[in-house]
Order: C-alpha cells, then structure tokens, then sequence
C-alpha cells in the first residue's frame, strides 16, 4: 500500500513540479525527484508505484496551490468600477498583476503546468487530474467579477481565460521580456480584445 505521510508527499510533489519546470517530462524520474527532495532511493516509488501516477501527484499538486492562490485573489478588496471605461481600467490593471507574478514569482508552476498539458494528451489519468484547471479559471473569474462589482459579460469569460492563457505561456517561456509594461500591454490587449469588441454578427 502507498505510503501516507502527507509532509513527504507534498515534498515529493513539489519537487516533481520543480523538475518539470527544469528538466521536463522526460526528465521526471523517481530517482530525480528523490535527488531534488532530498530523500533516500525508494521513496517516491513507496507513495507513487508508476511513473504516471507521480505525475498525477504533480498535477492534482498543482491545481491545488492554484486554486488557493485563485481563492485568495478573489478575497482581495477591490474597488468598485464606476463605469464602463472604469471597468476595463480594472480588469486590466487585475490582470497585468496576475500576468506578473505568475511569470516571475510563480514562473516554476507554471512550465510545470505546459508540460503536464502536452503529455495529458496521450495520459488520460493526467488529462483527468488537470481538467478543473480551466474549470476553475472560469468559475473564479466569473467570481471575482461579480465580488468586485465589475460589468463584465459572462460569456466573455472563456475568451478572457484563452487569451489570458497564451499570454502566459509566452511569458513563462521567455519568448518576450517580464515588466511591468510588458504584462500591462498584454492585459490591455485581452482586456480590450475580449470585452470591447463588437458583438459577432448574426444572419446573412
């Protein structure tokens, strides 16, 4: 039976992830996350019997601390939006800050998060385990907007997580630099991409 020390899963854990963000998946080994943990040969594969199932560790690992990270972003107090200027204002001002942070201070999830997405499609325990990512990203932000007053279309949501998304990944894997500018010029463009633009035309 799997091992149940919940101090050295999540050591465990948190080192796959960090591995991930280095060396990739292919790089991801029982014996290299033992290294990066710190702990004797055998451990990881007393909590994780396959390789697959340490990587659905990292991933349920990861959507945890993104969801209390979420959780805590929509707890921030923010202030009301006075108008429909004021409202794109905000939700870019929001949004470059998340860009940053998660780009710099949390860039190590983040990798760790594409390469876990591009090898979920062969795995589908790994797809499963990822699935309440984009779940959460929307239901959170659909939240924050009605918490903080903010006049934001619902069914512009999924548009904001997709963008939101791509910008991201870019930052995260260096292919443009990390400011302050950067981040703000990107959130505007989403902001202004998904919330500003015409209704899409209906009939002939």
């Amino acid at each position: 039976m799997p091992r149940t020390n919940p101090e050295r899963r999540r050591d465990l854990t948190d080192a796959a992830i960090a591995m991930l963000a280095d060396e990739g998946v292919h790089g991801l080994t029982h014996r290299s996350v033992e290294r990066a943990a710190g702990l004797p040969p055998g451990t990881a594969a007393n909590y994780f019997r396959s390789r697959e199932a340490l990587l659905v560790a990292a991933a349920t690992r990861i959507v945890e601390l993104h969801l209390a990270d979420a959780r805590e972003a929509t707890e921030r107090a923010v202030p009301p939006a006075a108008d429909a200027r004021a409202t794109l204002d905000l939700m870019t001002d929001l949004l470059a800050a998340s860009l940053h942070d998660a780009a710099t201070r949390q860039r190590e999830r983040y990798l760790a998060i594409a390469e876990l997405q591009l090898e979920a499609r062969r795995r589908p325990a790994l797809a499963a385990a990822l699935s309440g990512l984009a779940t959460q990203a929307s239901e959170l932000t659909a939240l924050m907007h009605a918490d903080t007053g903010l006049d934001v279309d619902p069914g512009a949501v999924p548009t904001l997580v997709v963008l939101y998304g791509g910008a991201l990944l870019t930052l995260v894997t260096g292919s443009v630099p990390v400011d302050e500018a950067t981040t703000r010029r990107l959130a505007g463009a989403i902001v202004h991409g998904a919330l500003a633009a015409p209704p899409p035309r209906t009939g002939g």
